[in-house]
């Protein structure tokens, strides 16, 4: 059975941070993190309260807190900065950690937090989350049985992906196993209406990419990328991934891979000999 992992540490190369889903774990960018690999030095860590992941500092699950612990990490490789790409609350969390000066460059895909503090829009992603309470708490229960059963991945896999057939058992398995195990469940939905969505879009200062999915059932993204679409920079990426879901990285990783691949070359420094 799939193990929890603090974090995925592969490659060599230029930094690439990759930032997990609410609910997951490191193991939804394998199959990305093993492509990128070839050519930068990947690190996916698990957040705090999360599966494989550090014990969460009281309620306090917010952006903010969770790019505290991601900072602290990054200082112990030496990375000043890096390339950021985020899905979901990672991509949340990289707009904080880009406002800290710590991105080279962000990728954004689906990127949670698109509403106004206690809004109608975030309202509805937390009683989304808070509607599968009972299935988590059934995951738990039965352990590594709902993990291994191909019913119970019929219906998980459909709010992540367009097409569930096309992620592998074994991150199936991983997914299933860490949201039964997320420990931040409800202090997460807690502090994402408590403090409100994303903010200082304008202001983002790197180059950025943001990817939106076509088949996006979490947080759709004609109602909640508007914000990211119309308030970040002019020069920023606005890309739609075509029949995807909300991590589109388990159904697609080659795509996202090569889409991520594409923007951090696109800005990486040039060596020339003169």
């Amino acid at each position: 059975m799939t193990q929890p992992t603090a974090a995925l540490h592969l490659g060599s190369g230029e930094p690439v941070l990759l930032l997990q889903p609410f609910m997951l774990s490191p193991h939804v960018w394998r199959g990305v993190a093993e492509r990128l690999a070839e050519s930068y030095e990947v690190f996916a860590p698990a957040f705090a309260g999360h599966w494989g992941g550090p014990r969460l500092n009281g309620w306090d699950a917010s952006a903010s807190a969770i790019a505290d612990a991601v900072e602290n990490q990054l200082d112990e490789l030496g990375w000043s900065t890096c390339h950021i790409v985020g899905n979901s609350l990672g991509g949340w969390v990289g707009f904080e950690l880009e406002r800290r000066g710590r991105a080279r460059t962000l990728t954004a895909v689906a990127p949670a937090g698109g509403w106004r503090h206690l809004s109608p829009d975030a309202i509805l992603v937390g009683l989304k989350f808070l509607s599968l309470g009972p299935l988590v708490g059934i995951g738990k229960l039965v352990g590594g049985f709902a993990a291994r059963n191909r019913l119970v991945h019929r219906a998980f896999l459909p709010l992540v992906s367009k097409e569930a057939k096309t992620v592998e058992p074994r991150d199936a398995e991983a997914m299933i196993l860490a949201a039964s195990n997320c420990r931040a469940f409800l202090p997460v939905l807690w502090s994402g209406l408590k403090g409100g969505g994303v903010t200082g879009l304008a202001d983002v200062k790197v180059p950025t990419r943001l990817l939106l999915c076509e088949y996006d059932r979490i947080i759709p993204m004609r109602r909640y990328g508007s914000m990211f679409i119309d308030e970040l920079p002019p020069v920023a990426d606005r890309v739609t991934m075509k029949g995807v879901g909300h991590c589109p990285q388990l159904e697609a990783p080659e795509k996202v891979a090569a889409l991520i691949s594409e923007h951090v070359a696109a800005y990486r420094p040039h060596l020339r000999a003169v």
